[in-house]
């Protein structure tokens, strides 16, 4: 099967190879090669902000440090990030205890670059009850002004934390409902769930590098023209952390199938490897992704 590289800015209805023409246009009109791109622009924003969140809250939660005098540095934030909490860094904390760190990301002129590429600017609010004896939290986190390599994030959105109690491996239920504004004024409104689990490096809780991460979840996104496109995780995706080491995209493999109008296609994140690319099937026709910043 012939692959294509489809460059960042193409926006071309796929065709449709061996169909006839009625049919090319009922599956055109279902998806395009923007629409994937669009889709991996998303997923990549929505596994940052999981990492930068549920790491936030790692750090006050369960470093044994941080549970009486919590310093402000952030191991999983650049250095150009800001970090306030309240109560203040240095107050010790007590169970019950609501806590409210805000994160930001440069100002409206400055932004900032993550580890693996993607840049950031603005602020990410995040709150949570300080109960370390707990199996079970939720974690509140909401947008002000922030953007994702240029995607304006808008939306308050929960995680649910789970911890299992015989394997000590936390399971965080991301409830998404948000809406994602591209810099062409394009809006794109995403509801459903994504399931992260810690697969690989929980047992090394000071090296982030080792971490790898399985994603499972479905949502449904409403595009520009009122078109709703249901998403399955159906093979389950794959954050490998070390992908930061080579300033690549974190989600390195699994696959996402897309439906919509009787149609079907799907978009293939490899096989492990640290790369920016994904392949994307409609109709037996593959074309490759350029995905990341």
């Amino acid at each position: 099967m012939k692959t294509k590289i489809l460059a960042l800015g193409f926006i071309a209805i796929l065709s449709m190879v061996g169909c006839s023409k009625d049919d090319n246009k009922q599956a055109s009109s279902a998806f395009s090669s923007d629409e994937a791109k669009v889709n991996s622009k998303i997923d990549l924003a929505n596994d940052d902000v999981a990492d930068i969140v549920e790491g936030q809250f790692n750090e006050t939660q369960n470093s044994a440090e941080g549970r009486y005098s919590e310093a402000p540095a952030s191991s999983n934030l650049p250095d150009c990030a800001t970090v306030e909490r309240n109560p203040a860094f240095g107050t010790p904390l007590t169970p019950g205890t609501e806590v409210t760190k805000t994160i930001t990301f440069g100002d409206e002129n400055n932004s900032c670059t993550l580890a693996n590429g993607n840049v950031v600017q603005g602020t990410i609010i995040v709150t949570f009850t300080y109960n370390p004896g707990a199996t079970t939290h939720t974690i509140r986190y909401e947008f002000v002004n922030f953007k994702h390599n240029q995607i304006t994030l808008t939306g308050n959105k929960t995680f649910t934390r789970t911890l299992d109690t015989q394997t000590q491996i936390p399971t965080v239920v991301m409830d998404m409902d948000m809406t994602a504004k591209f810099p062409d004024n394009r809006e794109f409104y995403r509801v459903g769930t994504r399931t992260r689990t810690i697969i690989a490096g929980f047992d090394t809780p000071n090296i982030l590098l080792d971490n790898v991460y399985q994603v499972t979840g479905n949502w449904t996104t409403t595009f520009p023209n009122s078109n709703i496109q249901t998403s399955t995780i159906t093979t389950p995706l794959l954050v490998k952390m070390s992908c930061r080491q080579v300033n690549k995209p974190l989600l390195v493999q699994g696959i996402i199938t897309f439906e919509r109008n009787g149609n079907t296609a799907t978009l293939d994140y490899g096989t492990g490897e640290c790369d920016n690319l994904a392949v994307f099937t409609i109709n037996g026709n593959s074309y490759n992704i350029v995905i990341g910043n």
